[in-house]
């Protein structure tokens, strides 16, 4: 199958880029919230994988307080708090996220899914929360993410959980192991959903590929999809490097999914953007 410029990289290749350029935004970050705290403005909250789009920060703030941290479980908590020592913590959904993510597999009585992009698996651990445990042989979740260190940070509190017997996680590019999958006539249409929150370079690939593995009224879950907001900013806004280099490869996900007659589409403003694909043909 084709794939849009530019060519897969080696994973080490990938994970030394998103590395460089997380390190780039945690500085920026810092640096913003340090500036505005010696300006009396308010702090942001510090909540692990906090990406909300909401202008304010205390609105943000109720609705954790009330609809989202009481009912957060307490493996999840563990996990989040774990990951909050992690320098590289901005790669975790925000935990309103996480309680979506449950809600939606709840709802859609999902048993096969498959997520791109782990990284210490709390958005996983959301989904093997929610997915019923049949006692069958078959593992129910395909997880896939280029470093396994990260995913054995969060597996202690996931074995703890009691349900890491529901994951299959493989290292590497996700794309090989995808294209290994269509070549088995038996996996089309065998998904019920699937969450990809990975390289954004190669999101369209993943998206043409993955509406051939999902079924008939099954659901494709794409995280950033509103990239903090850049993508309605104007084309010289000042933007931190993260933000700005992948920025292109989202508008051009974004373009696609709207103009692909063979799903339904819901574009969500929760964490940083969530963009729900219903397969209808």
């Amino acid at each position: 199958m084709p794939t849009v410029s530019p060519p897969p990289r080696p994973a080490k290749t990938l994970e030394a880029d998103h590395i460089v350029l997380l390190q780039q935004t945690s500085t920026q970050r810092k640096t913003t919230t340090t500036m505005a705290s010696q300006n009396g403005q308010q702090r942001p909250h510090q909540v692990v994988g906090h990406k909300s789009l909401l202008q304010s920060d205390a609105l943000y703030q109720y609705i954790l307080d009330t609809s989202v941290l009481p009912r957060e479980p307490e493996c999840m908590k563990e996990l989040r708090q774990i990951t909050a020592n992690d320098p590289m913590n901005i790669m975790s959904i925000s935990v309103d996220e996480g309680q979506f993510l449950n809600m939606l597999l709840k709802l859609t009585r999902a048993k096969k899914t498959m997520e791109i992009g782990v990284y210490t698996g709390y958005s996983l651990l959301a989904t093997a929360l929610a997915l019923p445990d049949d006692g069958k042989a078959r593992i129910p979740i395909l997880a896939m993410d280029i470093n396994r260190k990260c995913y054995e940070v969060g597996l202690p509190t996931i074995q703890k959980a009691g349900v890491a017997h529901k994951i299959d996680f493989r290292e590497g590019p996700a794309l090989p192991v995808l294209d290994q999958l269509l070549q088995d006539e038996t996996n089309h249409g065998s998904f019920d959903f699937v969450f990809v929150d990975a390289d954004k370079e190669n999101y369209v690939n993943y998206h043409r590929r993955l509406l051939d593995l999902v079924k008939v009224g099954g659901l494709i879950a794409y995280d950033n999809t509103l990239w903090s907001g850049a993508v309605a900013a104007p084309p010289d806004a000042p933007l931190p490097g993260y933000l700005r280099h992948y920025l292109d490869f989202v508008l051009l996900l974004n373009q696609e999914l709207a103009a692909d007659p063979r799903i339904e589409i819901c574009q969500l403003p929760v964490g940083d953007g969530v963009t729900l694909c219903r397969r209808i043909r």
